[in-house]
């Protein structure tokens, strides 16, 4: 009877122990962590959006750098070449000053009243060919600005277009330096065929000065002659 109650009262003495190691549940700390996380998460967020925007700073510094695939260089450098040919095979007088004042002396301003008829005609034909020749040098050089044309026409459109489609800065200023080279070349061809039409024209001016002074020179050859006398003719079986 004794026992039975001691170990009865053992055991209400033990339960109530093993009920008192429950978990306790703290709110607050709870809260803290979750706003630790969300602080943690936004930065993580930061990091990405600046990685991001870093990224495409890039993309957009390459495409900056990136250049034109698109170069006329080469066409616009054999264009300008074969003018400079046709330029330098001007005949008879070249685009040179040493020639110009050498030849310029022997065919127009060297004429005088003490030079024969064949000299002054010698120099008269050579006037007469260099005018012909002047005028042949500055056609074909017309015929080389007109056939120009089309390669210009289809390299101007190539470049405006890649203008218009450029993906960055760089190549949009290569398209537009590419474009200002085709138009000083242009302007080199119309400043070669103004010189090549005034070499021309001014070779017949000089022509034509010459020639008057030709003229009066060969005047002053024939005024030389004594005036012409008539004379009485015999003709055989006439009885006179």
């Amino acid at each position: 009877m004794h026992l039975y109650v001691a170990i009865g009262a053992l055991s209400i003495t033990i339960i109530p122990s093993a009920h008192a190691q429950w978990a306790v549940y703290d709110g607050a700390n709870y809260v803290e962590n979750v706003l630790i996380a969300a602080r943690t998460l936004q930065q993580i967020d930061n990091q990405i959006t600046s990685l991001a925007n870093q990224a495409q700073m890039l993309v957009n510094q390459g495409r900056n750098l990136a250049s034109l695939p698109l170069s006329t260089l080469g066409t616009l450098q054999s264009t300008i070449s074969q003018t400079t040919a046709l330029l330098a095979q001007a005949q008879n007088i070249a685009y040179s000053v040493q020639s110009v004042e050498q030849q310029y002396q022997q065919a127009y301003t060297s004429i005088s009243s003490g030079m024969s008829d064949s000299t002054l005609f010698s120099q008269a034909q050579t006037r007469w060919q260099n005018s012909v020749a002047g005028f042949e040098d500055a056609l074909k050089l017309q015929a080389r600005v007109v056939g120009n044309i089309p390669s210009d026409s289809s390299a101007m459109t190539q470049l405006v277009s890649a203008s218009q489609t450029s993906t960055g800065a760089l190549q949009a200023a290569q398209a537009g330096n590419q474009l200002m080279a085709l138009q000083s070349r242009q302007l080199s061809d119309i400043q070669a065929e103004l010189a090549a039409n005034g070499r021309a024209a001014e070779l017949e001016r000089a022509r034509q000065a010459a020639n008057e002074a030709g003229a009066e020179a060969q005047y002053q050859h024939f005024a030389q002659y004594d005036a012409y006398v008539p004379e009485a003719v015999s003709i055989p079986g006439s009885g006179n």
